[in-house]
């Protein structure tokens, strides 16, 4: 299959290009430049494709976006955020409709923070979106995607929790303060903490090219933890404390809005579609997940588990 990917160079793109290029595929990797720089295929600031780029695609996997925990977000943050996804999808949509391109497939990255705070709730794919600046921004990106099923291609889009990985920017801060003895759940701990190992967020998406999901799916573990939860698993694996809590108003006062969307929002967010679907996970439970990613020895039989996890 010839599948074209922006977002090639992140995480889960570079990632996802090996494991496809591994099984055979024709990978085009949608690499941003100017247009006087041969090898460049698109600048979605720039608001051009380049002829050609997408001639005989049968999938498209959009991963493309400015890091959303990069910096805080001022207004000026929120609208490259804003621009990075959005005006970079219906580029792509413009670009096939114009040249008269359908594949088979086009898959879009979204995410967990579509649904918002939502507390207790229990969260699939046919749960509502939620409120705030993630929320919004999710729902439209979603809305741009959806505009390539007009033209007769089946539509994916992944609702990704937070990727565990050694590499995983998010990851590695979350385990920072675990290696100076200062680990703890962030604010209450209380709230709904979605995850999904790098393995099975590329698992995921090589699925969905095979498989006939359409609409969104949520790209998460079956594990549900808490964070409190997420912190003892982390704890124990780096056999450091886990009880010194990152008091919410400080994070507040250090990231601003960033903090509550990011990090204090709960959302018990499930896998319904990837399961019904019979995707098969390699890493179902977060103990497993920050082992795999740490390079950590496997823990003892019946050792895994924390406080705060429940399917």
């Amino acid at each position: 299959m010839k599948i074209a990917i922006t977002g090639s160079s992140g995480l889960i793109g570079s990632a996802l290009v090996e494991r496809l290029r591994r099984d055979g595929h024709e990978v085009v990797t949608m690499t941003r430049g100017q247009r006087d720089d041969a090898h460049a295929l698109w600048n979605p600031e720039a608001g051009w494709i380049r002829d050609g780029a997408l001639d005989g695609v049968e999938a498209i996997v959009n991963l493309g976006g400015e890091n959303i925990g990069g910096g805080r977000w001022t207004a000026a943050r929120k609208a490259r955020l804003r621009s990075s996804r959005i005006d970079a999808t219906r580029l792509l949509v413009d670009h096939l409709r114009e040249r008269k391109i359908t594949p088979r497939v086009f898959i879009s990255a979204s995410a967990v923070g579509y649904y918002g705070h939502r507390v207790e709730e229990r969260l699939d794919e046919t749960a509502a979106a939620g409120a705030g600046f993630l929320a919004d921004l999710c729902r439209d990106w979603e809305a741009a995607a959806m505009g390539a099923a007009d033209l007769g291609s089946r539509v994916v889009l992944l609702r990704t929790g937070v990727v565990v990985d050694g590499a995983a920017q998010a990851f590695k801060l979350l385990v920072l303060p675990f290696k100076f003895g200062a680990g703890g759940p962030l604010g209450s701990g209380k709230q709904w903490a979605p995850w999904i190992h790098l393995d099975d967020a590329v698992g995921a998406i090589v699925h969905t090219l095979t498989h006939e999901v359409h609409g969104p799916v949520n790209v998460v573990a079956p594990e549900t933890l808490t964070n409190g939860g997420v912190a003892k698993v982390l704890g124990r694996v780096l056999k450091r404390p886990s009880f010194m809590p990152a008091p919410g108003f400080a994070l507040k006062v250090l990231l601003g809005q960033m903090a509550q969307e990011l990090l204090l929002n709960s959302q018990r967010v499930v896998p319904a579609t990837l399961e019904a679907s019979g995707y098969e996970f390699r890493h179902a439970r977060f103990e497993s997940a920050v082992r795999a990613a740490l390079g950590r020895p496997a823990a003892a039989t019946g050792a895994a588990g924390a406080a705060g996890a429940t399917r």
